[in-house]
């Protein structure tokens, strides 16, 4: 039993070190699906010896630490948790057929997992006034508004003004413009950047907000967070309004009723992902219905929701009651053959 406990506190450092480098640091060492490999292996452990389970163990946390460097510090009105990972097919039709036990006639909608990192908008009387990224996901993320203004992605006011809106979605960068960033850095004899993500999350907490407008970030919204002054009965339907607005939302989502339908959107998915202009680390699988994920609730690494499963479509992954993601171990098309 000691060799299992030594075992298992190895595992949290690695982990520990590894996030700090992803979350805080924007300079990681190992891969998503790597990461997820150590974070599975813990989780296997800790399922099979639950008195070595800690409170600070990183099963029980989201992610990274809120910096102080790019911004201040402000609460999350509704928490920004991470996703829960599925590694099969046989773990997708688990989770469908859950959902429809739970459920009466669920609908899912499946859609891209943009590989970047997740930022919040909070607009008032149809203005945005506020921009946060998820920091530590719970309590408290960095206030980047001034760079949030800059994006052009990012609408500063709603056409159809609602009291309060907050949504939430990735920013990104698109693989032409990381090139030419890295080609800039090059230029100026600095150091380049390891992938567009690392690029998108240096730029979004930069001091300078002329720097981020020189890199030229993008955004998609992938959620509505909150909202005063109307209702929304859907997932698409929020998808509907923000369109109206002018606020681009996750392209060519897909709404499914069976374990057959969402597998094969999260294969086309796969299958499309060489044709896209930005990376893409996964398909995530979302119950559609807002009542339904009401009923669904969630935990503590969950959405307030629980709603949503995300598919990492090439070996990467993160968690939230009632979704799932799936991500791809690499860039080739995704087939049944992979798993």
């Amino acid at each position: 039993m000691e060799q299992v406990q030594t075992q298992m506190d190895e595992l949290r450092r690695k982990i520990e070190y590894h996030s700090n480098r992803y979350y805080n640091m924007d300079d990681p060492e190992i891969t998503d699906y790597e990461y997820d490999m150590l974070m599975q292996q813990l989780k296997k452990l800790e399922k099979e010896h639950p008195e070595f389970v800690t409170p600070d163990s990183p099963t029980q946390k989201v992610g990274g630490t809120a910096k102080r460097t790019a911004g201040v510090l402000v609460r999350h009105n509704v928490p920004m948790l991470s996703l829960q990972d599925v590694f099969s097919k046989e773990e997708v039709y688990a989770f469908v057929e859950e959902m429809q036990q739970q459920l009466e006639h669920p609908e899912f909608v499946v859609e891209y997992k943009i590989d970047g990192l997740s930022m919040a908008l909070r607009y008032e009387d149809g203005t945005l006034k506020l921009a946060v990224t998820r920091g530590d996901g719970i309590i408290q993320g960095e206030d980047v508004t001034a760079n949030a203004k800059v994006i052009h992605d990012v609408k500063k006011k709603m056409k159809d003004p609602l009291p309060y809106i907050e949504i939430r979605g990735e920013v990104y960068m698109k693989n032409a413009d990381f090139e030419k960033v890295n080609e800039t850095q090059e230029m100026l004899g600095k150091k380049t950047f390891a992938n567009p993500r690392n690029c998108a999350a240096g730029t979004l907490r930069q001091l300078d907000s002329s720097i981020t407008k020189q890199r030229n970030l993008s955004m998609f919204i992938f959620n509505v967070q909150e909202v005063r002054g109307r209702v929304f009965k859907t997932h698409v339907e929020g998808y509907e309004y923000l369109k109206k607005q002018g606020v681009p939302v996750i392209n060519d989502y897909r709404v499914c009723h069976t374990a057959d339908e969402v597998w094969d959107a999260i294969c086309k998915i796969g299958e499309n992902r060489g044709n896209l202009a930005y990376d893409i680390d996964g398909a995530v699988v979302k119950i559609n219905s807002i009542a339904d994920r009401e009923i669904l609730g969630g935990d503590i690494q969950s959405t307030t929701l629980g709603d949503r499963i995300q598919i990492p479509t090439g070996g990467e992954g993160n968690k939230t009651s009632g979704y799932r993601t799936f991500r791809w171990k690499n860039r080739k098309n995704y087939t049944d053959s992979d798993f």
